[in-house]
């Protein structure tokens, strides 16, 4: 049991016994939000307005999207600041322990994931249901392979069939309710 005097104050809060992120890494993040934030409002601001159809201004496609990416450039921007007066351009960079590196291929993985799906998969011909479920599948079926607990790493058919009905349950539904309640043709 750990001492709860030697208990980072965070942690206790949290429920967890992790380390708070160091400044610098929370620096890291800011510029990586505040990156995203301009990415997603350049594209927002690029999309079709919609003008020869006599859209009205307040609902034009690009509207939400630019709002949250004009959102995560501020809030990155207030995350770099706090990181920045926390000492981050002066803290010394901490060596990556086996759990970090771990980590990290967890996030490359993910991010690897994400561009194949937006990238590879849809809007190439494949509809929109199959390349959802190709996905998902995938996604749970690779993350379970790479996970710490031996005994979640088999793949038998049980663990096959289940990430195959998630793939498959998590696609339709996301189908129906973009085409059916939002009205949104989905390619």
């Amino acid at each position: 049991m750990t001492d709860p005097a030697l208990v980072p104050e965070h942690s206790v809060a949290l429920g967890t016994d992790e380390e708070p992120a160091s400044a610098r890494a929370d620096l890291h993040d800011a510029i990586g939000w505040i990156v995203l934030g301009a990415a997603v409002l350049v594209g927002s601001i690029t999309m079709d307005r919609l003008q020869s159809q006599n859209i009205n201004p307040v609902t034009v496609p690009g509207l939400l999207p630019g709002l949250l990416g004009i959102a995560m450039i501020l809030l990155g921007g207030v995350m770099g600041l706090r990181s920045w007066r926390r000492g981050a351009a002066h803290e010394a960079i901490a060596a990556a322990t086996p759990h970090r590196r771990e980590e990290r291929k967890r996030v490359v993985i993910a991010v690897l994931l994400c561009v194949g799906y937006g990238v590879v998969l849809v809007g190439h011909g494949i509809p929109f249901w199959l390349a959802s479920s190709i996905y998902v599948t995938a996604s749970i079926l690779i993350f379970q392979r790479i996970s710490p607990d031996p005994a979640e790493r088999r793949l038998d058919a049980k663990s096959w069939a289940k990430a195959l009905v998630i793939g498959v349950a998590a696609s339709a539904v996301t189908w129906l309710v973009f085409e059916r309640v939002f009205l949104v043709r989905l390619p």
